[in-house]
Order: structure tokens, then sequence, then C-alpha cells
């Protein structure tokens, strides 16, 4: 697939300098730095030095004043309390953050995951049922909740007060609750806005403790709860974001909880976690519980604190994500003969697809038919799936334009979840088809590299690289550095490598010969026809460092090339 290349304007000119001679740092950095928003010494040491000052108080929250008083009172009257959230990565890990707290200090605490095959997405008239026969008076929803309007009726009804900690979109009316925390209201005047649900549920948490008086370094285990959930829910890394990720990764890896220890052991990674660690590492094998099993299969481990039975769940849930691979492929190969090639967009459906996968599966026809992408599959006479999107493109607004056809559906700009009746399939898919065609740019359906910068071979080396590793925690808003270097050549060694012979391995220079560069490109096997035979090339990459028999040397991942 062919992809644009975008090179980035560079820093105003007096502004790199500034940097370069305030920070003592050579010029590169300076622009990658200006190129973040980075102004002057403080704002340096800001981004570089994170620091738990940097957090805003949480009182700053719409309702977050109720929502404190509902909890202390709840937790003073020996109340019993009912922790609720989501299938997901960033619901579960938030009710294990929120549960594991409210049981350090009040022992009349549960959790409650919904079952994504029998209730569905958030709050379910299910959920609100179990509270009820079991005498809750108090539900605390996390990642979910914020368009629960009926179920949130249904609860009062029957004498149970809701606390919703949500970071979705609101709809133009929100639930009778006691309070609703989401920074996304548009009258909540929070300064973040990009929490990931289990960052407003920890909010919570730290604005009870404020009040309680309780130290914050009490909470502060919490964090490796809470860097899963940013890292798995792709939201941006900066401000507040950045902050929690920082001393989250590295609670993460110097003390994390029982649960994450033994996941961590199965991915048998030795070396310290980064965010991209936890996306491939970490959250799938999560998020495989609730896809394969049930939600609750996840929880149950990360809130486990004896050693043994947390390495049995373990290896459990790590069965789950095995399976949920198998799956995964199968169903890509079989979406993949359905596509139309000529649209702007895919909805595909079968009846016998496993609706556990079907988000993960979206991603996957993205990667081979770049446009944005709805995967549906039956569930209780009623179809089911997930949408995800391309860069820059909001397919939720989308879904929205087509809601005449559609039962339901909730999410963000680039993932969403829908259900629709059968017999609305064809209808939904011409109007979802027609809307993407008239609203999407043609610019939209090219996948886009975003250049950093140029750089001459010669620029690369180890004092570099350590300066670029101390920009860390990268992700959404502060994505790893991207280079581009002009006519390089292979020194001979290019191949094909992998099981499949589906990857790229090769080593480069450039017309200086300065010095030699091994380079890796994952999936990019076909690129092998325009660096052999000692043609001139550009290539587009991150730098890294790879160890191989006990030497660290720098190496070039390639994001692409081209001739």
């Amino acid at each position: 697939m062919k992809k644009q290349w975008n090179l980035k304007p560079k820093g105003k000119k007096q502004l790199v300098t500034e940097l370069q001679e305030g920070l003592g740092v050579a010029k590169i950095v300076a622009e990658l730095l200006a190129q973040r928003g980075i102004t002057n010494f403080e704002t340096a040491k800001t981004f570089f030095r994170p620091d738990i000052s940097h957090l805003h108080d949480p009182f700053l929250m719409k309702d977050m004043g109720s929502a404190v008083a509902r909890l202390s009172t709840a937790i003073h009257q020996s109340e019993n309390i009912l922790v609720y959230g989501d299938y997901d990565v960033d619901g579960t890990t938030a009710v294990s953050l929120m549960y594991s707290f409210i049981k350090s200090i009040h022992d009349k605490v549960e959790y409650y995951i919904p079952d994504r095959y029998t209730e569905g997405y958030g709050v379910s008239f299910q959920g609100v049922d179990y509270a009820a026969n079991n005498q809750f008076s108090l539900i605390i929803a996390l990642d979910c909740g914020i368009k629960a309007i009926d179920k949130v009726d249904y609860a009062r009804e029957k004498g149970i007060d809701f606390i919703i900690c949500d970071h979705h979109r609101p709809g133009d009316s929100v639930p009778n609750a006691t309070a609703i925390l989401d920074p996304k209201q548009s009258d909540c005047l929070y300064p973040y806005k990009e929490l990931s649900g289990c960052g407003v549920g920890f909010k919570l948490v730290q604005a009870y403790c404020q009040k309680a008086k309780i130290p914050f370094k009490e909470i502060i285990p919490f964090l490796d709860l809470l860097v899963v959930s940013i890292a798995a829910d792709i939201v941006p890394i900066t401000g507040e974001n950045r902050v929690l990720a920082h001393f989250g990764l590295k609670q993460l890896n110097t003390n994390p909880r029982v649960g994450l220890k033994t996941l961590i052991e199965i991915t048998d990674r030795d070396k310290s976690f980064t965010i991209s660690d936890v996306v491939f590492g970490l959250a799938p094998r999560i998020n495989a519980a609730g896809r394969i099993e049930h939600g609750a299969k996840a929880v149950e481990l990360m809130v486990q604190e004896d050693l043994e039975l947390a390495r049995a769940k373990a290896k459990a849930v790590n069965q789950h994500n095995l399976k949920r691979r198998e799956l995964d492929q199968s169903i890509t190969e079989e979406a993949l003969q359905m596509i139309v090639s000529d649209a702007k967009s895919t909805v595909v459906f079968h009846p016998n697809w496993h609706k556990g996968v079907v988000g993960i599966v979206a991603s996957r026809l993205i990667q081979s038919h770049y446009r944005p992408t709805i995967v549906l599959t039956e569930s209780k006479g009623m179809l089911v799936g997930s949408a995800r999107s391309v860069k820059g493109f909001d397919v939720y607004d989308a879904i929205d334009a087509c809601s005449e056809y559609v039962e339901q559906f909730g999410g963000h700009k680039y993932a969403a979840g829908l259900t629709l009746k059968k017999e609305n399939l064809e209808a939904f898919t011409l109007k979802f088809e027609s809307v993407v065609s008239e609203t999407i740019k043609d610019e939209m359906l090219i996948p886009q590299i975003n250049i950093d910068a140029a750089l001459n071979l010669a620029d690369i080396d180890h004092k570099l690289y350590k300066i670029l590793r101390q920009m860390a925690p990268f992700g959404p808003g502060n994505m790893p550095p991207v280079f581009m270097s002009k006519h390089v050549v292979d020194r001979g060694y290019g191949r094909k490598i992998g099981q499949e012979k589906t990857h790229l391995k090769l080593s480069v220079t450039d017309a200086n010969r300065s010095q030699f560069l091994d380079c890796i490109g994952f999936g990019m096997a076909d690129k092998f026809e325009l660096i052999k035979d000692g043609q001139r090339f550009d290539i587009a990459y991150e730098l890294e460092e790879n160890e191989w028999n006990g030497n660290l040397n720098l190496q070039l991942r390639l994001k692409d090339i081209r001739n």
C-alpha cells in the first residue's frame, strides 16, 4: 500500500536556537522539542521531568464534590457499594483500581462486569437488577454510563444511586445520576479532557483521599493499572496523562501488583515495559478475557494478591488470548474476501463471526483497505459490531448520520460500537457509504507517515538515541520521532526474513559511507525490489536499540521505503 510522507515544518529558527543554547542540546533535538510545543526551559523541564505536582486538582471536575460526598456517606454508613465497569481493558482496569481502593478502607464492596454477549456494552438492566437483589445502594460506573439514562432512572426507582465516571462523548442529555464525572461534558471546566475511563476513576480516588486526608503516596501503587488503561485505550499521552503514564510505568516496572506481575512473567520480557510494550504485551491478554470468556476474569486476576493463584489465572487469560488470535486470523481472512474494492468505506457481515474479535478484525482490514470500516456479526437476533476509522475521519459522526437505521451506538471519533436490525443492514450500508463518500477527503484515504525531521546517517549515534528515550513515554500526542534519510543504499545483505518471509532485513549506508546501520522492516518484504542491485532509495524510520549476543547496537525500525 502506497503511503504519503509528510515532513513536519521546522520550528521557528529563533525558538530552535534559543532551545539549543538554553538546554545545551543538538539542533535536531531542539527542533523536535519545538514541534512538541516546548518553548522555554520551564516547559522543557515539565516535559522531561514529569512530577506529581503537575496533576490537576480533582475538585475542578464538575460534580466531584457531590461524588466524594456520596462515596463518603456510603462508607461511613456501611452501605453496600457495587463497582461496575465495561469489559474492555479500560473498564476492567478501572474496576480493579476502584474496587481495590475501596476494599482497603471498606469491606462492603463488590464488582460487576457485564457479559459482552448477554448484556452488551455499558450499564445493563440485568446489572441494576443484580444490585437491587443484593442490597447495593450505590453503583459506581466506570468507563461507561454517560448514555445510560433509562438504566439510571430504573436504578433510582429501586433506591440505588449512581456515580458515573466516564470519558466518552455525552449525548444531548445525561442520566439523572447523583454525580457525573466526565471531562467531555460541555459545562465541565476540568483543564484536561483526555483522561481514560480509569483515569476519571482515579481522579475520584484522588479527590476522596484529599478530603479524607489520606496521603497521595498511598494511591501511587494504583498507577500500574492506570498506565495499562492509558496505553490500551489509545488516549493522548499529553498533559496529565503524560504524568500519570510516567509514574504508572515506573510502578509497573519496579513494583507491579501481583496480577500484573504474573502477566509480565508470561510475556517473557526481561526489559522495562514501555507504552508500546503494554499495548502489545499486556493489553491484548487482559482484553481477551472479556472477548472469549468474561471480563470479570481479568478483574479477578488484577485484584488477586496470592502469587500462585494469580499465576494460574494469568495462564488462563493467556490461553484466551491464544484463542482470540486464532479467531482474529480466520475471520480477517474471510472478511477480506467480502470487501468491495471501489468503495470508500467497508461494511462486512457474517452471522457466525465471534462478537469478541470484530473490533480487532476491523483494525486489521484497515491495514489492507485504508478506509472507515465496520465489521458486524449476529447476536440474539440483532446485528452488533465495531467501527474503526482512519486518521482525520470521525466515524462516530458518520454513524450518527445513519442513526435512522441504528438501534444504539457509542464510542469515540476513531472507534465505535453499534447495534442494528438485520433488515436494516442493506440500507445502513448504502447510507454509511454515502455519508463517508460525501464527507471524507481524498487524502484521508491514503495512509500518512508524519516525519519529524530529515537526518543524515552520520548524525545518528547513541547520544542522540539516549536523549530521544528521555522524551518518553510515547503515544498519541507525543509519538516516537520518525526520521527520513534520502538516497541510501543497501550493503548487499538485504533479504526477506521470518517464517513466511514477510519481513525485510538490510544494512544501509549513504553516499559518504559515513556509517552502516542495520534496518528491520516488519511486513515489508514487498519492498525488496526497491533495495536490491545497488539502487538508491529513501527510508522513513524510528531509531531503536537492538541487543544481540550481549551487544547493544543502534537499529532503524523502518516505517516505509520509497525510490
